[in-house]
């Protein structure tokens, strides 16, 4: 909204007057004797307020929830943020959630995209990337969950998704580091064996 504030605002009450005038002249036009009324000083506030900003005011602010101050590891590889994941492992429905990191892959913040049902989890750029550009987060990780499949093969809606977002990343250049997929684990299952990675699988999405 900013960049609007910077209209000429002595241009902008010039002309304002000029019509205002015009039409006032035109009003009292063949009736002799009768001037039209000289028009009252109006500030800049208040002509730009009126002929401008006659529609609702748009205002962003980002509010960070306070879950302690614990300082979490630099994300640099898939199973640094599987540490993160635990909960995903075990939910009954679909998460996409995102992960914002600073130029230093310092983790800054979590937002949860959205909450499908157990098979679907619809998710579309604007609202990735929303929570990313308020946040002013250098790169993000993207991550959901496969809660009812034994193995993590990615679907067609799964690279879509990730080559969708890859592309919105380079146009508002915020980095998307990784397409994270996570699954149902077992106690004696390997760790490494249930988190599935785009960017170690498939790398030319990002070329």
């Amino acid at each position: 909204m900013s960049a609007l504030k910077e209209i000429n605002t002595k241009e902008l009450k010039a002309e304002v007057e000029k019509r205002l005038y015009s039409k006032s002249k035109l009003k009292f036009d063949g009736q002799p004797g009768v001037q039209p009324k000289k028009l009252k000083p109006r500030s800049a506030s208040q002509i730009a307020d009126h002929a401008v900003y006659q529609f609702p005011r748009l205002k962003l602010q980002l509010v960070k929830e306070n879950r302690g101050g614990t300082k979490l590891p630099p994300i640099r590889c898939p199973n640094d943020a599987a540490k993160l994941l635990q909960p995903l492992r075990i939910a009954s429905e679909e998460h996409f959630v995102s992960f914002h990191l600073n130029a230093k892959s310092e983790l800054i913040g979590m937002h949860e995209v959205s909450h499908g049902t157990l098979s679907e989890s619809l998710v579309h750029p604007r609202e990735v990337f929303k929570a990313a550009l308020v946040g002013n987060s250098y790169s993000i990780l993207v991550c959901h969950n496969h809660p009812s499949g034994s193995e993590l093969h990615p679907s067609r809606e799964d690279f879509a998704t990730t080559e969708q977002l890859v592309s919105a990343g380079k146009i508002l250049g915020v980095d998307i580091v990784d397409h994270l997929i996570v699954g149902p684990l077992g106690e004696d299952d390997d760790p490494d064996l249930w988190i599935f990675s785009f960017r170690e699988w498939y790398p030319e999405i990002w070329n």
